[in-house]
């Protein structure tokens, strides 16, 4: 502020002494009034007057606007001075008294007025005020290069409105200039000719030009100084902007660089791994693994390059985690049990794994393993068929199900076999021996080559784990259920085609057992027998007879009696029996 009023008086001094400067050397140059067109002068004057009266130029509204100001200050004075007078008399008649109300009306319209038009009619402070620049920002980022460039167009928006006041400024002093220059001429030629009345006319004109000259060129000469500062200052802001953006453009321009030049020698990598790398899911996990470290790479880089406070983001960080552990404990745990799973090695893109949650079984392909969460497609299983009777559907699976929930992967460390079962009952009365050896028989045909490659798979597997005495041959066990003799066959299959192999072995047993006399498969039926009988009505029936107190028991070692159509078998010793070994007959 003190600023301002000192370039005020300094530029006052120097218009007055201008235009006194003007004045003089007009009065010397129009000494000789020969050849002076008066009439001509007068119509021009009155033209610039009219134009100047007429036109929209907001400094002479506004020196219109503290001329009347000044000219109330005026009539306050008089009107006070007079009030003084008039209430300054002893012996006041009901005329003094009079016109002394009056006078007080006339003074409280008048200081209303005064403080109306107070405001904004003392000097030209509207028009004179320059916009402060404030809150300029300091361009750190790539993102704050917008906003940069956002407050350079309103600092240089600001500069051409207040070019634009100066160039109106100009205008209506030019005006200002010929107004009184033609006046003062007008004024000294009616003087020389000796018409009074004219030259008192001119002698205001010019008297009115001149004061309106020196006002407006003391607000010439304020705006010009105090347009001097600002353009400096914002000269100064702009190239500061400018050089902190194109800093940033050019920081920008290497980061990028940066993270291409990251990106390729990854892409390079991958091609590389594929070509070398015959293992599918070893070079997807590598993919994996690259992607994650190019990423964790260019957040490093990002960082660093725009982070000003590390500390403060470490702080920071150290107040969320504690929050965000408790309310993402769930995310935090899916993250975790990736680490656990890609680096573990558990299970890999391609695995064929079991899933269980809830009473909800699935079972399917992994498609994918990512941060979160793993992919799996659901296949056509016995799971399918036994218990969901759907298939085909894309599987979501959390990764922090890892810690919580049954995992199953049937092709594990390079397993692609696992063993499948097949139950199928038999009378009580079949040769459950010879459908034991049918079975195994059976199995040992069509799973013989996954048999083959598993033995081989596990011996490389016993530097890894305890594999001992593992039998990995065909076998078939009878159990005895209530309603027949159950004979279960297992066999190794390929863990992509388990219901395949399973189907094709279901019917070759089926059609095994229908071509042997002595083997009937048993299912739920309902028989009438009308006379005596076992219930098939091969064997007589005979009435039970008591046994004697003194009757001798039967021989244990009497081989028993076998129904019509079953030839009687030796036992074989327990280890085949365990095994299912028997020989067909």
């Amino acid at each position: 502020m003190r600023r301002v009023v000192v370039s005020v008086l300094c530029a006052m001094c120097v218009a007055w002494a201008s235009v006194g400067a003007d004045m003089g050397a007009n009065a010397n140059t129009n000494t000789n009034n020969e050849g002076i067109d008066a009439p001509s002068l007068e119509s021009k004057l009155a033209k610039i007057t009219q134009d100047i009266a007429q036109s929209n130029n907001a400094w002479y509204k506004q020196y219109t606007n503290i001329k009347a100001y000044e000219s109330l200050l005026q009539e306050i004075s008089r009107t006070q001075s007079e009030l003084e007078r008039l209430e300054s008399i002893e012996d006041k008649s009901s005329r003094v008294a009079s016109q002394i109300l009056q006078y007080k009306n006339t003074l409280q319209t008048l200081q209303r007025q005064r403080d109306i038009l107070e405001s904004y009619a003392k000097n030209y402070s509207q028009l004179l005020e320059l916009p402060e620049i404030q809150d300029v920002p300091h361009v750190s980022n790539p993102i704050l290069i917008i906003s940069g460039y956002s407050f350079i167009k309103s600092l240089q928006e600001n500069q051409h409105t207040i070019e634009s006041n100066a160039k109106s400024l100009e205008e209506i002093l030019d005006k200002a200039k010929q107004r009184y220059e033609i006046a003062q001429i007008l004024n000294d030629y009616y003087i020389d000719e000796n018409i009074a009345k004219k030259a008192k006319e001119y002698q205001i004109e010019s008297i009115e030009a001149f004061q309106m000259l020196q006002s407006l060129e003391s607000a010439k000469e304020i705006l010009k100084t105090s347009y001097g500062i600002y353009a400096k200052e914002t000269e100064s802001i702009i190239a500061t902007l400018e050089s902190e953006i194109k800093e940033q453009i050019i920081k920008m321009i290497s980061i990028l660089v940066a993270i291409g030049a990251i990106f390729l020698i990854g892409l390079f990598i991958k091609i590389a791994l594929r070509k070398y790398i015959l293992d599918s899911n070893r070079v997807y996990t590598a993919n994996k693994i690259i992607n994650i470290f190019n990423l964790s790479l260019v957040v490093i880089i990002l960082l660093f390059s725009y982070l000003e406070n590390v500390s403060y983001l470490v702080a920071i960080l150290g107040f969320a985690s504690a929050g965000l552990a408790i309310a993402m404990k769930d995310l935090f745990m899916s993250v975790l049990g990736w680490f656990v799973i890609v680096l573990g090695g558990s299970i890999h893109v391609g695995d064929r794994v079991r899933v269980v949650k809830d009473g909800a079984v699935y079972v399917g392909d992994v498609l994918d393993i990512s941060v979160l969460r793993m992919t799996i497609y659901e296949d056509i299983t016995l799971t399918s068929y036994m218990e969901n009777r759907r298939a085909g559907r894309i599987i979501f699976i959390p990764n922090n199900y890892i810690f919580t929930t049954l995992l199953a992967n049937y092709t594990h460390a390079g397993l692609k076999t696992v063993w499948d079962g097949i139950d199928i009952s038999i009378t009580f009365d079949s040769n459950y021996k010879k459908a034991l050896g049918i079975a195994t028989e059976i199995g040992k045909k069509y799973s013989k080559g996954y048999t083959e490659v598993t033995r081989k798979r596990m011996e490389r597997l016993k530097d890894r784990f305890s594999l001992r005495n593992i039998n990995l041959e065909t076998r078939a066990f009878c159990m005895l259920e209530p309603n027949g003799i159950r004979i279960s066959l297992w066999y190794h299959v390929n863990s992509y085609a388990i219901m395949t192999l399973r189907s094709t072995i279901s019917g070759e047993l089926i059609e095994a057992f229908l071509r042997e006399e002595d083997i009937h498969i048993a299912y739920p039926t309902t028989k009438v027998v009308p006379t005596g009988g076992d219930g098939r009505g091969n064997k007589p029936f005979i009435e039970p007879q008591p046994i004697a107190p003194n009757a001798s028991m039967p021989n244990p070692s009497t081989p028993p009696t076998r129904p019509k159509g079953a030839p009687d078998i030796p036992f074989v010793d327990n280890k085949d029996l365990d095994h299912g070994n028997f020989p067909i007959s």
